[in-house]
Formats: structure tokens, C-alpha cells, sequence
């Protein structure tokens, strides 16, 4: 980590930690499931401004600058700025550049690309990004062959999709996450949020 970076460090890491302290308190709550939470919105808006500065300021936070833990940090930040979707594809292009230069994770592009196809209405090439099904299960959003995307993800490291929806059904499990009560709303009400937020038309 480079010296003068340390307070920008530390920044990042308590953006992360009051994200996680948020989504836990929904979590027992029982609220995570009921759509897109107005205070977790708030929270994810603010952070992305936040970073956005931090990142014009110095760039991606790459573990180079900042550490491993504020770039991991970094990464789930941007995960989670869902209502910005020109923030989002900006930092996916500069984590590309620091994957490139050995200076970041490919696991945390190849969960943010997944992310932006999903909200853009493509499919998925890591199978990482999961939504409540008709029958009320936990799976993967639309991809394009389980074959490629299995290889793509053991090529970075990561476990088959069988495996990993197996681990993310159990979580929610744990956690007391239920399915929506009205699937086809829930749908809806996430195709008008995509385009009011500019993800699609």
C-alpha cells in the first residue's frame, strides 16, 4: 500500500463496512427481500459518489495503492451501485485495465460485467449473478451455455454454477431470505426501475 494512500484506504474499507452493517440489519429485519430498500439505495448512492471522487482522485484503487482489503472493498462498492449504471461501466472498464496489469482480481470483473449484462438484458458469462425464479428458487440469471460459462469460471478460479447455486441457496436459506409473494410484480416493477435508473429503454 503507498503511504499517502492510507486515509483514502481506511475510507473505502468504512464505506464497505456500513454497506454490510446495513444489508445485516435488513437481513434480521426480514426486509432484503422486499425490493430495492430506500435506505440501502440512499446508502449505495452516496457511496458511489463517494468512490467516484476517490477514483478521479487517484485512479482505480487497485491493492497496489490502497491494499488488498480497500480494493476488495473498492469491487463491492461498485457491485452495489445499481442505480448508476455510467459509474458502474466506468469502473468495469478501469478494473479491466488493472486485471490486465496483474494489479486487480479477474473474480471481481467477471462478477461486475456480469452484473451490468444482467441489468442490460444479456446473458451472463460467469453465471454469477442469481434472482427469485417462478417456482421461488434462488438461479442464475439468463446465460448463454453452461458448458463455456462452467469453463470461464474454473479458468479464474471459480467453482462450477451447480456448485455455486447450491452455496447461494443455502445462504438465503441461513439467512431467512424468502421469495417475493408476487413474482410477476416484482418483475415488472424490476424492468420499470432498469429503465427510470437508465440501464434499458
Amino acid at each position: 500500500m503507498k503511504k499517502d494512500f492510507k486515509a483514502i484506504a481506511k475510507k473505502i474499507i468504512e464505506l464497505k463496512n456500513a454497506d454490510l452493517a446495513l444489508r445485516e440489519k435488513l437481513i434480521q429485519s426480514r426486509q432484503l427481500s422486499n425490493g430495492y430498500n430506500d435506505e440501502m439505495k440512499a446508502l449505495h448512492h452516496k457511496n458511489a459518489q463517494i468512490l467516484n471522487d476517490i477514483i478521479n482522485t487517484i485512479g482505480y484503487p487497485t491493492k497496489d495503492k490502497v491494499g488488498k482489503e480497500a480494493s476488495e472493498a473498492t469491487w463491492l462498492i461498485i457491485q452495489h451501485s445499481i442505480g448508476q449504471p455510467k459509474f458502474m461501466k466506468k469502473c468495469a472498464a478501469l478494473l479491466e485495465k488493472a486485471v490486465t496489469e496483474n494489479h486487480a482480481n479477474p473474480i471481481n470483473l467477471a462478477y461486475l460485467n456480469d452484473r451490468i449484462a444482467v441489468f442490460e438484458g444479456k446473458p451472463q458469462r460467469y453465471g454469477t449473478q442469481f434472482d427469485w425464479d417462478v417456482d421461488g428458487n434462488l438461479s442464475p440469471n439468463l446465460y448463454d451455455d453452461l458448458t463455456k460459462v462452467n469453463e470461464r469460471r474454473k479458468a479464474i478460479g471459480l467453482n462450477t454454477l451447480e456448485e455455486q447455486t447450491e452455496t447461494i441457496r443455502r445462504q438465503v436459506k441461513n439467512e431467512n431470505q424468502s421469495p417475493p409473494t408476487d413474482y410477476e410484480k416484482r418483475k415488472q416493477e424490476m424492468e420499470e426501475w432498469k429503465i427510470k435508473v437508465g440501464w434499458t429503454r
